[in-house]
Protein backbone atom coordinates (compact mmCIF):
# COMPACT_ATOMS: atom_id res chain seq x y z
CA UNK A 1 0.00 0.00 0.00
CA UNK A 2 1.25 3.79 -1.01
CA UNK A 3 2.61 5.38 1.97
CA UNK A 4 0.31 8.27 3.23
CA UNK A 5 1.82 11.68 3.89
CA UNK A 6 -1.11 13.58 5.38
CA UNK A 7 -4.75 12.02 5.96
CA UNK A 8 -7.33 14.19 7.35
CA UNK A 9 -11.28 13.84 7.27
CA UNK A 10 -11.45 15.97 3.73
CA UNK A 11 -8.10 15.53 2.44
CA UNK A 12 -5.31 12.94 1.63
CA UNK A 13 -1.75 13.39 0.20
CA UNK A 14 0.32 10.34 -0.98
CA UNK A 15 3.72 10.16 -1.63
CA UNK A 16 3.04 9.94 -5.65
CA UNK A 17 0.65 12.45 -5.26
CA UNK A 18 2.85 14.75 -3.39
CA UNK A 19 5.63 14.02 -6.62
CA UNK A 20 3.40 14.67 -9.15
CA UNK A 21 1.52 18.44 -7.57
CA UNK A 22 4.97 19.67 -6.78
CA UNK A 23 6.44 18.65 -10.39
CA UNK A 24 2.61 20.45 -11.68
CA UNK A 25 3.48 23.49 -9.50
CA UNK A 26 6.92 24.30 -10.81
CA UNK A 27 5.56 23.49 -14.46
CA UNK A 28 2.94 26.33 -13.32
CA UNK A 29 5.94 28.62 -11.82
CA UNK A 30 7.75 28.09 -14.72
CA UNK A 31 5.23 28.98 -17.21
CA UNK A 32 4.49 31.94 -15.80
CA UNK A 33 7.76 32.90 -15.11
CA UNK A 34 8.90 32.31 -18.99
CA UNK A 35 6.36 34.43 -20.12
CA UNK A 36 7.26 37.38 -17.30
CA UNK A 37 11.18 37.31 -18.29
CA UNK A 38 10.60 36.33 -22.17
CA UNK A 39 8.23 39.91 -22.14
CA UNK A 40 10.78 42.04 -20.26
CA UNK A 41 13.60 41.06 -22.03
CA UNK A 42 11.65 41.97 -25.67
CA UNK A 43 11.06 45.28 -23.60
CA UNK A 44 15.06 45.39 -22.84
CA UNK A 45 14.11 46.43 -19.06
CA UNK A 46 14.64 45.48 -15.44
CA UNK A 47 13.32 42.21 -14.10
CA UNK A 48 11.68 42.05 -10.87
CA UNK A 49 10.59 38.25 -10.97
CA UNK A 50 11.81 35.49 -13.92
CA UNK A 51 11.73 31.84 -14.36
CA UNK A 52 13.66 30.94 -10.78
CA UNK A 53 11.25 33.35 -8.77
CA UNK A 54 8.41 32.33 -10.01
CA UNK A 55 8.90 28.80 -9.73
CA UNK A 56 9.82 29.51 -6.11
CA UNK A 57 7.02 31.40 -5.50
CA UNK A 58 4.91 28.39 -6.86
CA UNK A 59 6.59 25.61 -5.05
CA UNK A 60 6.24 28.19 -1.30
CA UNK A 61 2.61 28.27 -2.09
CA UNK A 62 3.16 24.61 -2.46
CA UNK A 63 4.83 24.01 0.77
CA UNK A 64 3.02 26.36 2.59
CA UNK A 65 -0.19 24.83 1.93
CA UNK A 66 1.33 21.40 2.62
CA UNK A 67 2.80 22.57 6.44
CA UNK A 68 -0.88 24.08 6.93
CA UNK A 69 -1.94 20.68 7.42
CA UNK A 70 0.64 19.83 10.47
CA UNK A 71 1.10 23.09 11.80
CA UNK A 72 -2.09 24.99 11.24
CA UNK A 73 -3.38 27.36 8.82
CA UNK A 74 -1.50 29.95 10.15
CA UNK A 75 1.79 28.99 8.33
CA UNK A 76 -0.22 29.60 4.77
CA UNK A 77 -1.29 32.81 5.95
CA UNK A 78 1.84 33.87 6.84
CA UNK A 79 3.83 32.73 3.59
CA UNK A 80 0.97 34.64 1.83
CA UNK A 81 2.10 37.63 3.72
CA UNK A 82 5.36 37.49 3.26
CA UNK A 83 4.90 37.08 -0.87
CA UNK A 84 2.59 40.01 -0.62
CA UNK A 85 4.81 42.50 1.47
CA UNK A 86 8.18 40.92 -0.85
CA UNK A 87 6.15 42.29 -3.63
CA UNK A 88 5.03 45.23 -2.09
CA UNK A 89 9.17 46.29 -1.18
CA UNK A 90 9.64 45.74 -4.76
CA UNK A 91 6.57 47.59 -6.11
CA UNK A 92 7.87 50.48 -3.69
CA UNK A 93 11.22 50.24 -4.92
CA UNK A 94 10.84 50.76 -8.59
CA UNK A 95 8.38 53.19 -8.47
CA UNK A 96 10.80 55.51 -6.87
CA UNK A 97 12.70 54.77 -10.17
CA UNK A 98 9.91 55.55 -11.96
CA UNK A 99 9.02 52.10 -12.97
CA UNK A 100 4.86 52.23 -12.25
CA UNK A 101 3.17 48.95 -13.40
CA UNK A 102 2.28 45.84 -11.03
CA UNK A 103 1.40 43.31 -13.81
CA UNK A 104 4.31 41.26 -12.55
CA UNK A 105 3.82 41.77 -9.01
CA UNK A 106 -0.12 40.24 -9.35
CA UNK A 107 1.81 37.63 -11.20
CA UNK A 108 3.81 36.70 -8.34
CA UNK A 109 1.14 36.87 -5.72
CA UNK A 110 -1.02 34.68 -8.50
CA UNK A 111 1.70 32.08 -8.70
CA UNK A 112 1.78 31.60 -4.98
CA UNK A 113 -1.98 31.06 -4.25
CA UNK A 114 -1.92 28.90 -7.68
CA UNK A 115 0.74 26.43 -5.66
CA UNK A 116 -1.58 26.21 -2.59
CA UNK A 117 -4.08 25.18 -4.71
CA UNK A 118 -2.34 22.76 -6.75
CA UNK A 119 -1.09 20.86 -2.95
CA UNK A 120 -4.89 20.66 -2.45
CA UNK A 121 -5.69 18.48 -5.80
CA UNK A 122 -7.27 21.32 -7.62
CA UNK A 123 -4.78 20.69 -10.73
CA UNK A 124 -7.60 21.28 -13.62
CA UNK A 125 -8.21 24.59 -12.17
CA UNK A 126 -5.00 25.42 -11.39
CA UNK A 127 -3.63 24.79 -14.61
CA UNK A 128 -7.04 26.44 -16.36
CA UNK A 129 -6.01 29.48 -14.42
CA UNK A 130 -2.79 29.37 -15.63
CA UNK A 131 -3.84 29.89 -19.16
CA UNK A 132 -5.93 32.38 -18.68
CA UNK A 133 -3.72 34.65 -16.39
CA UNK A 134 -0.54 33.00 -19.31
CA UNK A 135 -2.84 34.62 -22.40
CA UNK A 136 -3.79 38.06 -20.17
CA UNK A 137 0.21 38.23 -19.58
CA UNK A 138 0.86 38.05 -23.63
CA UNK A 139 -1.72 40.04 -24.89
CA UNK A 140 -0.65 43.19 -23.08
CA UNK A 141 0.71 45.08 -27.02
CA UNK A 142 -2.35 43.71 -28.51
CA UNK A 143 -4.51 44.96 -25.55
CA UNK A 144 -3.14 48.35 -26.13
CA UNK A 145 -3.38 48.67 -29.61
CA UNK A 146 -6.94 47.60 -29.47
CA UNK A 147 -8.20 49.91 -26.53
CA UNK A 148 -5.92 53.10 -28.60
CA UNK A 149 -8.53 52.14 -31.95
CA UNK A 150 -11.78 51.50 -29.66
CA UNK A 151 -13.88 54.80 -29.97
CA UNK A 152 -16.04 56.93 -27.22
CA UNK A 153 -19.06 55.32 -29.48
CA UNK A 154 -17.94 52.16 -28.78
CA UNK A 155 -16.92 52.61 -25.06
CA UNK A 156 -20.58 54.28 -24.59
CA UNK A 157 -22.52 51.14 -26.71
CA UNK A 158 -19.95 48.94 -24.06
CA UNK A 159 -21.25 50.64 -21.35
CA UNK A 160 -25.05 50.27 -22.31
CA UNK A 161 -24.72 46.82 -22.86
CA UNK A 162 -23.25 45.88 -19.82
CA UNK A 163 -26.17 47.96 -17.78
CA UNK A 164 -28.45 45.97 -20.11
CA UNK A 165 -27.26 42.81 -19.27
CA UNK A 166 -25.91 43.05 -15.75
CA UNK A 167 -28.31 45.67 -14.37
CA UNK A 168 -31.54 45.51 -15.83
CA UNK A 169 -31.79 42.18 -17.34
CA UNK A 170 -30.99 40.40 -13.79
CA UNK A 171 -34.28 42.32 -12.31
CA UNK A 172 -36.75 41.65 -14.71
CA UNK A 173 -39.73 39.53 -13.44
CA UNK A 174 -39.04 36.03 -14.13
CA UNK A 175 -42.84 34.98 -13.81
CA UNK A 176 -45.41 34.59 -16.55
CA UNK A 177 -47.83 37.23 -17.86
CA UNK A 178 -50.20 38.05 -20.48
CA UNK A 179 -52.48 35.48 -22.76
CA UNK A 180 -51.91 31.96 -21.92
CA UNK A 181 -49.83 33.40 -19.38
CA UNK A 182 -46.56 32.79 -21.31
CA UNK A 183 -44.87 36.48 -21.37
CA UNK A 184 -41.92 36.30 -19.32
CA UNK A 185 -39.76 39.68 -18.89
CA UNK A 186 -36.63 37.78 -18.12
CA UNK A 187 -36.83 35.35 -21.13
CA UNK A 188 -37.54 38.31 -23.29
CA UNK A 189 -35.15 39.96 -21.65
CA UNK A 190 -32.85 37.59 -22.84
CA UNK A 191 -33.30 37.58 -26.45
CA UNK A 192 -32.89 41.23 -26.43
CA UNK A 193 -29.69 40.80 -25.01
CA UNK A 194 -28.76 38.07 -27.16
CA UNK A 195 -29.96 39.88 -30.32
CA UNK A 196 -27.87 43.26 -29.10
CA UNK A 197 -25.21 40.84 -27.74
CA UNK A 198 -24.18 39.07 -30.87
CA UNK A 199 -24.35 42.18 -33.58
CA UNK A 200 -21.77 43.77 -30.66
CA UNK A 201 -19.55 40.99 -31.13
CA UNK A 202 -19.92 40.89 -34.52
CA UNK A 203 -18.79 44.63 -35.09
CA UNK A 204 -16.08 43.95 -32.63
CA UNK A 205 -14.77 41.17 -34.79
CA UNK A 206 -15.83 42.68 -37.78
CA UNK A 207 -13.14 45.73 -36.93
CA UNK A 208 -10.36 44.21 -35.43
CA UNK A 209 -10.51 41.09 -37.44
CA UNK A 210 -11.43 42.29 -40.45
CA UNK A 211 -14.60 41.36 -42.71
CA UNK A 212 -14.78 38.11 -43.73
CA UNK A 213 -13.02 36.41 -40.41
CA UNK A 214 -14.72 38.39 -38.37
CA UNK A 215 -18.32 38.16 -39.65
CA UNK A 216 -17.65 34.28 -40.14
CA UNK A 217 -16.59 34.28 -36.82
CA UNK A 218 -19.66 35.89 -35.31
CA UNK A 219 -22.11 33.51 -37.40
CA UNK A 220 -20.11 30.30 -35.87
CA UNK A 221 -20.22 31.42 -32.28
CA UNK A 222 -23.78 33.12 -33.22
CA UNK A 223 -24.93 29.72 -33.89
CA UNK A 224 -24.19 28.03 -30.88
CA UNK A 225 -26.48 30.67 -29.61
CA UNK A 226 -29.56 30.98 -32.12
CA UNK A 227 -29.29 30.66 -36.03
CA UNK A 228 -32.67 32.97 -36.26
CA UNK A 229 -30.81 35.57 -34.12
CA UNK A 230 -27.75 35.65 -36.63
CA UNK A 231 -30.11 35.75 -39.72
CA UNK A 232 -31.71 38.68 -38.45
CA UNK A 233 -28.94 40.46 -36.91
CA UNK A 234 -26.81 40.05 -40.32
CA UNK A 235 -30.10 40.68 -42.41
CA UNK A 236 -29.97 44.19 -40.58
CA UNK A 237 -25.69 44.43 -41.45
CA UNK A 238 -26.24 43.61 -45.34
CA UNK A 239 -28.78 46.26 -45.70
CA UNK A 240 -26.83 49.01 -43.38
CA UNK A 241 -23.06 47.62 -45.41
CA UNK A 242 -24.64 46.40 -49.09
CA UNK A 243 -20.93 45.32 -49.75
CA UNK A 244 -20.74 42.91 -46.67
CA UNK A 245 -24.06 41.13 -48.17
CA UNK A 246 -21.34 37.94 -49.34
CA UNK A 247 -20.01 37.42 -45.76
CA UNK A 248 -22.99 37.90 -44.18
CA UNK A 249 -24.52 35.42 -46.25
CA UNK A 250 -21.60 32.61 -45.41
CA UNK A 251 -21.79 33.91 -41.36
CA UNK A 252 -25.66 32.97 -42.06
CA UNK A 253 -25.23 29.48 -43.53
CA UNK A 254 -22.48 29.11 -41.16
CA UNK A 255 -25.28 29.72 -37.78
CA UNK A 256 -27.60 27.10 -39.39
CA UNK A 257 -24.67 24.92 -39.97
CA UNK A 258 -23.90 25.27 -35.68
CA UNK A 259 -28.08 24.57 -35.27
CA UNK A 260 -27.83 20.77 -37.02
CA UNK A 261 -24.77 20.38 -34.67
CA UNK A 262 -26.86 21.46 -31.23
CA UNK A 263 -29.80 19.33 -32.57
CA UNK A 264 -27.35 16.37 -32.92
CA UNK A 265 -25.86 17.07 -29.87
CA UNK A 266 -29.54 17.27 -27.91
CA UNK A 267 -30.55 13.91 -29.54
CA UNK A 268 -27.22 12.38 -28.01
CA UNK A 269 -27.92 13.77 -24.49
CA UNK A 270 -31.40 12.87 -24.32
CA UNK A 271 -32.22 9.77 -26.15
CA UNK A 272 -29.70 9.16 -28.15
CA UNK A 273 -31.44 5.92 -29.34
CA UNK A 274 -33.70 8.41 -31.91
CA UNK A 275 -30.24 8.93 -33.35
CA UNK A 276 -30.15 5.15 -35.22
CA UNK A 277 -32.80 6.50 -37.65
CA UNK A 278 -32.58 10.03 -37.10
CA UNK A 279 -28.80 10.73 -37.55
CA UNK A 280 -28.91 9.93 -40.87
CA UNK A 281 -31.48 12.56 -42.47
CA UNK A 282 -29.61 14.62 -39.93
CA UNK A 283 -26.49 14.06 -41.79
CA UNK A 284 -28.25 14.58 -45.05
CA UNK A 285 -28.88 17.97 -44.18
CA UNK A 286 -25.50 18.97 -42.13
CA UNK A 287 -23.66 18.64 -44.87
CA UNK A 288 -26.05 20.32 -47.55
CA UNK A 289 -25.81 23.40 -44.68
CA UNK A 290 -21.23 22.95 -44.43
CA UNK A 291 -21.41 22.23 -48.35
CA UNK A 292 -23.42 25.44 -48.61
CA UNK A 293 -21.37 27.59 -46.42
CA UNK A 294 -17.95 26.10 -47.92
CA UNK A 295 -19.31 26.90 -51.77
CA UNK A 296 -19.95 30.85 -50.44
CA UNK A 297 -17.18 31.47 -48.71
CA UNK A 298 -14.88 29.87 -51.49
CA UNK A 299 -17.09 32.28 -53.88
CA UNK A 300 -16.56 35.29 -51.88
CA UNK A 301 -12.65 34.87 -51.32
CA UNK A 302 -12.60 35.35 -55.02
CA UNK A 303 -13.56 38.88 -55.46
CA UNK A 304 -11.88 41.75 -54.25
CA UNK A 305 -10.67 42.76 -51.14
CA UNK A 306 -13.32 44.76 -48.92
CA UNK A 307 -12.08 48.61 -47.94
CA UNK A 308 -10.65 49.01 -44.57
CA UNK A 309 -13.21 51.94 -44.27
CA UNK A 310 -16.48 50.43 -44.06
CA UNK A 311 -19.43 51.79 -42.23
CA UNK A 312 -19.92 49.03 -39.79
CA UNK A 313 -23.08 51.18 -38.63
CA UNK A 314 -24.91 50.93 -34.86
CA UNK A 315 -21.69 48.70 -32.25
CA UNK A 316 -25.18 48.56 -30.40
CA UNK A 317 -28.40 48.01 -31.89
CA UNK A 318 -30.79 48.37 -29.71
CA UNK A 319 -33.74 49.40 -31.50
CA UNK A 320 -33.91 46.47 -33.64
CA UNK A 321 -32.85 43.89 -30.56
CA UNK A 322 -35.75 45.29 -28.75
CA UNK A 323 -38.13 45.09 -31.76
CA UNK A 324 -36.89 41.08 -32.59
CA UNK A 325 -38.51 40.60 -28.88
CA UNK A 326 -41.39 42.13 -29.41
CA UNK A 327 -41.86 39.81 -32.49
CA UNK A 328 -40.38 36.53 -30.39
CA UNK A 329 -43.16 37.64 -27.35
CA UNK A 330 -45.83 37.29 -30.09
CA UNK A 331 -44.78 34.31 -31.47
CA UNK A 332 -44.98 32.63 -27.38
CA UNK A 333 -48.56 33.61 -27.44
CA UNK A 334 -49.26 32.43 -31.43
CA UNK A 335 -47.21 28.80 -30.25
CA UNK A 336 -49.56 28.26 -26.99
CA UNK A 337 -52.94 29.44 -28.95
CA UNK A 338 -51.88 26.32 -31.26
CA UNK A 339 -51.10 24.26 -28.25
CA UNK A 340 -54.64 25.18 -27.13
CA UNK A 341 -56.60 24.76 -30.14
CA UNK A 342 -55.04 21.44 -31.14
CA UNK A 343 -53.18 19.87 -28.34
CA UNK A 344 -51.65 16.72 -28.43
CA UNK A 345 -52.57 15.80 -32.06
CA UNK A 346 -51.47 18.85 -33.26
CA UNK A 347 -47.92 18.14 -31.90
CA UNK A 348 -46.82 18.53 -35.92
CA UNK A 349 -48.79 22.29 -36.31
CA UNK A 350 -47.17 22.87 -32.78
CA UNK A 351 -43.63 22.43 -33.88
CA UNK A 352 -44.05 24.45 -36.76
CA UNK A 353 -44.85 27.28 -35.11
CA UNK A 354 -42.87 26.40 -32.04
CA UNK A 355 -39.94 26.44 -34.68
CA UNK A 356 -40.42 30.41 -35.78
CA UNK A 357 -37.94 31.38 -32.64
CA UNK A 358 -35.78 28.47 -33.01
CA UNK A 359 -35.68 24.84 -32.40
CA UNK A 360 -33.73 23.67 -29.01
CA UNK A 361 -36.91 24.05 -27.46
CA UNK A 362 -38.76 21.89 -29.25
CA UNK A 363 -36.08 19.19 -29.90
CA UNK A 364 -36.14 18.75 -26.30
CA UNK A 365 -39.14 18.39 -25.46
CA UNK A 366 -39.76 15.88 -27.72
CA UNK A 367 -36.32 13.89 -27.47
CA UNK A 368 -37.28 13.49 -23.44
CA UNK A 369 -40.98 12.42 -25.01
CA UNK A 370 -39.56 10.04 -27.38
CA UNK A 371 -40.51 6.24 -26.33
CA UNK A 372 -42.74 7.19 -23.74
CA UNK A 373 -46.03 9.66 -24.59
CA UNK A 374 -44.52 10.05 -28.11
CA UNK A 375 -43.53 7.06 -30.38
CA UNK A 376 -40.10 7.55 -32.02
CA UNK A 377 -41.12 8.44 -35.84
CA UNK A 378 -43.54 10.92 -34.52
CA UNK A 379 -40.48 12.85 -32.12
CA UNK A 380 -38.01 12.56 -35.67
CA UNK A 381 -41.00 13.72 -37.76
CA UNK A 382 -41.68 16.93 -35.18
CA UNK A 383 -37.81 17.77 -35.09
CA UNK A 384 -37.17 17.60 -39.13
CA UNK A 385 -40.58 19.77 -39.26
CA UNK A 386 -39.24 21.96 -36.52
CA UNK A 387 -36.29 22.53 -38.66
CA UNK A 388 -37.81 22.93 -41.94
CA UNK A 389 -40.10 25.75 -40.72
CA UNK A 390 -36.82 27.25 -38.97
CA UNK A 391 -35.56 27.58 -42.73
CA UNK A 392 -38.55 28.97 -43.98
CA UNK A 393 -38.41 31.88 -40.90
CA UNK A 394 -34.95 32.37 -41.62
CA UNK A 395 -35.52 32.62 -45.18
CA UNK A 396 -38.60 35.25 -44.94
CA UNK A 397 -36.18 37.00 -42.20
CA UNK A 398 -33.64 37.26 -44.84
CA UNK A 399 -35.87 38.29 -47.58
CA UNK A 400 -37.83 41.33 -45.81
CA UNK A 401 -34.34 42.47 -43.62
CA UNK A 402 -31.64 42.10 -46.19
CA UNK A 403 -30.11 43.86 -49.27
CA UNK A 404 -31.31 42.74 -52.70
CA UNK A 405 -27.73 40.50 -52.85
CA UNK A 406 -28.27 38.83 -49.86
CA UNK A 407 -32.36 38.02 -50.76
CA UNK A 408 -30.53 36.21 -53.80
CA UNK A 409 -27.86 34.25 -52.22
CA UNK A 410 -30.72 33.50 -48.78
CA UNK A 411 -32.81 31.83 -51.77
CA UNK A 412 -30.20 29.59 -53.53
CA UNK A 413 -28.05 28.33 -50.18
CA UNK A 414 -31.21 28.14 -48.27
CA UNK A 415 -33.36 26.54 -50.84
CA UNK A 416 -30.42 23.99 -51.09
CA UNK A 417 -30.97 23.40 -47.36
CA UNK A 418 -34.87 23.22 -47.00
CA UNK A 419 -34.63 20.66 -50.30
CA UNK A 420 -32.13 18.28 -48.26
CA UNK A 421 -34.42 19.08 -45.58
CA UNK A 422 -37.68 17.39 -47.40
CA UNK A 423 -35.53 14.44 -49.13
CA UNK A 424 -34.33 13.63 -44.99
CA UNK A 425 -37.92 13.92 -44.05
CA UNK A 426 -39.50 11.55 -46.95
CA UNK A 427 -36.50 8.97 -46.62
CA UNK A 428 -37.34 8.69 -42.82
CA UNK A 429 -40.86 8.04 -43.55
CA UNK A 430 -40.45 5.74 -46.45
Amino acid sequence: MEDIIIQTENFQLTQSDFLIRMLIASGIGFVLGLEREFSQYSEKGEIFAGIRTFSLVALLGFLSALLSFIFGNWIFAAGFISVVLMVAISYWISGHKGQIGGTTEFATIFTFLLGGLTLMGYINFSLALTVVVVVLLSLKIKLKSIIGQVTQDELYAFVRFVIIALLILPFLPNKNYGPFEVINPREIGWVVVLTSGIGFVGYGLIKFLGAKRGILLTGILGGMVSSTIVTWTFSKKSKETPILSSNCAVAIFAAATTMIIRVFIWVFIFNRAMLIELGFPLFIIFISALGTTLFFYKKQKKKEQLNDNLHLGDPLDLKNAIFFGVIYAGILILVSYANSEYGAKGIYVSSAISALTDIDAITISVTKLAGETIDFLAAQNTILIATLANTIVKIGIALWAGSKILKKYILIGYGLIFLAGVVSFLLLNI
